[in-house]
């Protein structure tokens, strides 16, 4: 007998993408529906994905958090949609 509840998601694949932060190369790994999101928010805010990202990382080092950029990354994108 199948059950009724809504469908479990699957989880999402993680996809790795090369981003210049502050001048430097550097690689960031996130979920397929956090890069969507970014790319929504940047539409949104009528900027580039790669300006997201700096101003998460400028974020990140100003305020000495103790997290990596991709967890900065998902917690930017999380606050973006609590907050509308």
């Amino acid at each position: 007998m199948r059950s009724t509840t809504s469908a479990i998601p699957l989880p999402a694949m993680v996809r790795k993408r090369s981003v210049v932060v502050q001048d430097h190369k550097t690689s960031v790994s996130l979920e397929s529906p956090f890069w969507e999101s970014l790319k929504e928010i940047a539409s949104l805010r009528q900027t580039t994905v790669a300006d997201l990202v700096n101003g998460i990382e400028n974020k990140r080092q100003d305020t000495e958090q103790v997290t990596n950029l991709s967890s900065a990354i998902r917690l930017f994108v999380l606050d973006h949609y609590r907050s509308h």
